[in-house]
């Protein structure tokens, strides 16, 4: 018998795990040393797949003090640096990942109404505070909301108050387009989620579509007034951003040659970014080849 043939028994006899049976475990003998790691070679990695984000995730709790009725209180409100800007759609409306910022920029009062964009709640007069007081709060019938995050449907409900109640305090024209412009953004998303649902409802998605209509027809004719009564920035754009967004709202409305004249000048301007400059060039593009088509 060869040295090869004599080991071979040997091994079999002695195993280098052969002692363990003294140990109670005599089931374990017979183990391959590696086999464990063949397994863990041979298997593949799950591959990775990036979680959307909640949308409860994506909000806090931000205290506020009612200037109608001098409550505390808390609104929801978005994390602007965790949500994630994926773009904006032509008329500058933000696309975040997982949330929908609009639904976030209305702050009401639970206790008397008082509502109001974010950025005009806490600037509301002692007269708008009484306008508010005299012709809402003392006839309005409050609805408890207890979501965990704000529903479409409650969402809209704040922006009506809000925008009613811009009517009632006598705001600035700025602040009216404002809000149906926002509020135009909140209808658009609205129809996007119905219709990534089962079974969405047309009739419901061609109502939502008017009331965009209607209420970007509004943002239009107040910027519009707006730029030529109110001094910059209006709602926090400058006057560049501004037209860009005039010109947007007018190519909606087939007002083409307002459109032409407010793209006119952003392309030719010394202050106008890069970007804007490339998307009025794009936009200008549009119009021209409509105004062809209309010309025959």
């Amino acid at each position: 018998m060869g040295f090869a043939e004599v080991l071979g028994e040997v091994e079999k006899s002695m195993g280098i795990l052969s002692g363990l049976k003294n140990l109670g475990l005599g089931n374990l003998e017979n183990m391959d040393v590696f086999e464990g790691q063949k397994k863990q070679e041979a298997k593949k990695p799950e591959p990775f797949v990036a979680q959307k984000p909640q949308e409860k995730d994506l909000i806090y709790e931000r205290s506020f003090t009612c200037p109608v009725c001098d409550t505390s209180f808390t609104s929801k409100v978005m994390k602007s640096n965790k949500a994630r800007l994926l773009g904006t759609d032509q008329d500058l409306r933000p696309r975040y990942d997982g949330i929908d910022a609009a639904k976030y920029e209305v702050v009401m009062c639970p206790v008397c109404g008082c509502a109001a964009l974010m950025r005009y709640f806490t600037t509301i007069t002692s007269a708008q505070a009484k306008l508010i007081r005299d012709n809402i709060c003392q006839v309005l019938k409050m609805k408890p909301y207890q979501g965990e995050t704000y529903t479409y449907e409650h969402a809209l409900e704040r922006y009506q108050l809000a925008l009613a109640e811009a009517v009632v305090k006598r705001s600035k024209t700025s602040e009216r387009a404002y809000i149906c412009l926002k509020y135009a953004w909140l209808v658009r998303g609205y129809a996007e989620d119905l219709k990534g649902r089962e079974n969405p409802d047309e009739k419901q998605l061609a109502e939502l579509a008017a009331q965009e209509g209607e209420l970007l027809q509004n943002a239009y004719k107040g910027f519009t007034e707006a730029r030529q009564t109110e001094m910059f920035p209006l709602c926090g754009m400058n006057e560049i951003t501004v037209d860009y967004l005039l010109s947007v709202l007018a190519v909606r409305f087939k007002d083409y040659q307002v459109a032409v004249k407010l793209l006119g000048s952003i392309i030719t301007s010394t202050s106008a970014n890069a970007r804007i400059k490339d998307r009025a060039r794009d936009m200008k593009e549009q119009v021209v080849k409509e105004l062809k088509k209309m010309q025959g």
